[in-house]
């Protein structure tokens, strides 16, 4: 037995069972809906006075609570046919259709509490799970025919402040169905209860009754001895003894007798110490593992009171004890004598919201099974909790979980000194204190899972880890950066949560291949690459929204690529911040094009862009003859430099030939037997290519030089003609000597007729040039000859003045020669 203990209070609440499980989530534990995010409507709060007609055809969720609607007819809900969950809690309906939900054949949760309706409406809904009643105007508590149909229904509030007795029948109706959780009751005081009621439900498990029994205890008794007959396993009791209840009997002496019941809760009660006492003598006499105080009021009326119990008579199964928010009537320490053997088999122990500030001596260090020890929401110091006027003979030797949280604790290196100690401590919380990163900290290597979010700690709190940490929440702890370093000092770890920081990038060298859990919501990362994760082959979830997200082609990767399935909140928490026109906009709608962001794709198009420009331009090139062009734009880049020379000559007059001929060896047998000796009987010097050429001259060359020494160029055109490679340089050179001296230099004979379809590109000058230039054609007739060679001469005769003139020039260069050599 120890001695006397001083300590503020005991335990919170429940992770033990049914009742460490909040309500809301308890109901929706079960539910076949998915109920994601992106399927809830939200309109509470609205003021709305009816159900809306424009709902979403979608929804799974539906909030109408907190607003003035005052009916719900046939057609309201019918375009909801995958509805699930619908809350219209808070508002005053006084009337629901029958047939309201006939048409949403999905539905498992309905929640109709705190509203106006004066009778349990009869709901022809198969498919109900959890159905909310409670807080109306109904006055009575008898089920309706349509409860026999809902076979699915396993959770059931109902509560009103005119039902004042509970009758053996009202739980008739589901006496077949798999209820298992019952809440009844308003706070009012219930009048009666038939015996026998409760055990109409038959697979009844828990059950909540929110009444008070001051004065009514033996109408309590009455309600366990029919719990006896039924397989209830816990119990919960709200507002159950009010502040002034004068009890002089054991109310809870029926308890001892109900085999099945495992947990029992009292909460928003006041509880006497020898009212606290009382019932804690019963339950050493009772099966109870669990019990739970939550939000009570505690006033000691004895000075002290001893807590006893005789393990030979009776074998105490309690393996948790749960007190969470105690109001202290009076301002001082309850003085109570506890028997540790009374509590060898508890293994879970919570004092939260107590008010404690100094940790009871040799109690709960020296419970032999406790395993976790929550004393959160108090006023514990360092030196309160390890407080020095102890002397401690065993230190929790079987405590594996510790929670410090919302504490008063400062000194991280005295905590992890005095870790050392409990030698199967596994996780340590420290959230929400005031600690200070000084000295050296020695953590003990079997202590691998530490919780020290919402402290102000910096980048420099990895200088005071283990690098047998397997686990690590530093959330809101004020962490700007994350390095490979960092990480490199936890080889081990596994679970990093580092939400509501200042981190801004995720670097690309990180490497941790044991971490499987990474947790950077809520920082400032406005880009998440595929490098960033490299470092991370080991990553099974990843939680990154509420960030501020570029929607640019840095995110490309991470949007379209990256496995959504490691993000446990994707997408609804994943938007744009930049740029500012998608601003809100779902990061999952946000669709990058490919071409625009990979860059191997866009060098790739280019290299194939150009391949095909270049194509296109060669066959371009050959089709136009582009090689024969090249050719003519260096020729006549050659004759360009000659030009000053051409002007000279032009002034001087010194042509040598009234004509060059160009024509096709095909044609040569015309030029020598006709054109030639008609011309030359008459006078007139022609240049023909196969005696005036100067032998060992470049071909060009002697067709430049004949060109430019002959008053005119003279074509014979025929089909042969176009066909010549060199006619065709022949033509280019005579055009642009016509050009050059802006003299009509150029004859056109057509030898033959010339169809303008089958001239080549090359010589689509020539076809414009006969359209503008008169040319002369070879008749057929003989007499249409003579007509042709005195057109011919008339049109060289003109060469004949330059002739004469250069003969002159001649003769007085001789002549004055002769002069100055006399």
């Amino acid at each position: 037995m120890s001695p006397l203990i001083c300590f503020a209070t005991l335990l919170s609440s429940v992770v033990w069972g049914v009742n460490g499980i909040n309500k809301e989530e308890e109901n929706e534990r079960f539910l076949t809906c998915s109920n994601t995010e992106q399927h809830r409507q939200d309109l509470s709060n609205q003021q709305l006075t009816r159900i809306p007609p424009d709902l979403s055809p979608s929804a799974q969720y539906l909030d109408l609570s907190h607003n003035n609607i005052t009916r719900v007819d046939d057609k309201d809900l019918a375009a909801l046919p995958d509805l699930c969950i619908l809350k219209l809690h808070h508002n005053p309906l006084e009337y629901i259709s029958p047939t309201a939900f006939l048409n949403n054949s999905k539905l498992e949760v309905l929640n109709i509490s705190y509203s106006s309706l004066k009778a349990i409406p009869d709901l022809l809904i198969p498919t109900l799970q959890v159905l909310d009643l409670s807080s109306n105007l109904y006055g009575s508590y008898a089920l309706g025919s349509s409860f026999k149909n809902m076979e699915h229904l396993f959770s059931l509030a109902l509560g009103s402040p005119y039902a004042t007795s509970i009758n053996y029948t009202d739980f008739a109706a589901v006496q077949n169905i798999p209820l298992r959780h019952l809440s009844l009751g308003y706070g009012e005081g219930l009048q009666s209860y038939e015996s026998g009621s409760f055990t109409q439900i038959l697979s009844l498990r828990k059950l909540t009754l929110i009444m008070p029994f001051c004065k009514r205890f033996l109408m309590f008794q009455d309600m366990l001895k029919d719990l006896q007959r039924t397989q209830v396993e816990s119990l919960e009791l709200v507002k159950f003894l009010p502040r002034y209840c004068n009890i002089s009997s054991d109310p809870f002496e029926g308890l001892r007798d109900l085999r099945s019941l495992k947990n029992i809760t009292f909460t928003d009660t006041w509880f006497n110490s020898s009212v606290l006492h009382t019932f804690l003598q019963n339950v050493y006499r009772s099966p109870f593992q669990v019990i739970a105080l939550l939000n009570i009021t505690f006033n000691e009326d004895i000075e002290e009171f001893y807590l006893d119990c005789d393990p030979g008579k009776h074998a105490v199964n309690l393996k948790a004890i749960i007190f969470d928010g105690i109001l202290h009537y009076q301002m001082r320490y309850p003085k109570i004598r506890i028997n540790v053997t009374c509590y060898s088999q508890m293994t879970y122990l919570k004092f939260s919201g107590s008010g404690m500030n100094i940790s009871p001596c040799n109690l709960m260090s020296s419970l032999p099974s406790l395993e976790v020890l929550d004393v959160s929401n108090n006023l514990l110091t360092d030196n309160g909790f390890w407080w020095q006027g102890c002397s401690y003979t065993k230190v929790f030797p079987a405590l594996k979980q510790l929670n410090l949280s919302m504490n008063r604790f400062i000194k991280l290196s005295f905590i992890s000194q005095k870790t050392q100690q409990m030698r199967s401590l596994e996780t340590l919380d420290l959230s929400s204190n005031s600690i200070e990163l000084e000295g050296q900290c020695s953590w003990p290597s079997h202590l691998t899972n530490l919780i020290l979010s919402n402290n102000n700690l910096g980048n420099s709190v990895f200088n005071y880890l283990s690098p047998h940490f397997r686990s690590l929440d530093l959330s809101k702890t004020g962490i700007s950066a994350l390095t490979k370093d960092m990480l490199t000092r936890l080889p081990n770890l596994t679970h990093l949560f580092l939400s509501s920081n200042s981190l801004q990038v995720l670097p690309a060298d990180l490497w941790a291949p044991s971490v499987e859990v990474l947790h950077v919501d809520h920082n400032a990362i406005s880009v998440i690459s595929q490098d960033s994760l490299k470092g991370l082959p080991g990553l099974k979830e990843l939680k990154a929204g509420h960030e501020p997200f570029s929607c640019k082609c840095d995110s490309y990767w991470f949007v379209t690529t990256l496995d959504k399935r490691l993000l446990p909140d994707w997408p609804l928490q994943y938007t744009c911040s930049y740029p500012p026109e998608l601003y809100g906009m779902l990061l999952e709608e946000y669709q990058p094009g490919r071409i625009t962001c990979e860059l191997w794709i866009q060098a790739a198009i280019a290299v194939l862009v150009t391949l095909v420009v270049l194509l296109v331009l060669s066959l371009t090139f050959y089709a136009c003859d582009g090689a024969w062009y090249l050719k003519m734009l260096w020729v006549w880049i050659r004759v360009k430099r000659r030009s000053s020379q051409e002007t000279e000559r032009l002034v001087n007059a010194s042509f040598h030939y009234h004509a060059f001929i160009s024509y096709s060896q095909h044609d040569s047998n015309w030029v020598d037997k006709q054109l030639a000796p008609n011309m030359e009987k008459a006078g007139f010097r022609l240049c023909i290519h196969e005696r005036d050429f100067v032998p060992g001259d470049w071909i060009i060359d002697n067709i430049i030089n004949c060109v430019e020494s002959s008053y005119k160029t003279l074509f014979v055109l025929s089909r042969s003609f176009i066909q010549s490679e060199w006619c065709n340089y022949e033509l280019f050179f005579a055009q642009h000597r016509a050009l050059s001296i802006q003299q009509d230099s150029l004859v056109f004979i057509l030898l033959e007729p010339i169809p303008a379809d089958s001239l080549p590109r090359k010589f689509m000058k020539l076809r414009t040039l006969l359209r503008q230039q008169t040319y002369l054609e070879w008749p057929k007739e003989e007499r249409k000859q003579l007509v042709f060679w005195a057109s011919l001469k008339r049109m060289l005769q003109e060469g004949n003045k330059y002739m004469v003139m250069k003969q002159a020039a001649v003769g007085i260069a001789d002549l004055m020669s002769d002069l100055v050599i006399d």
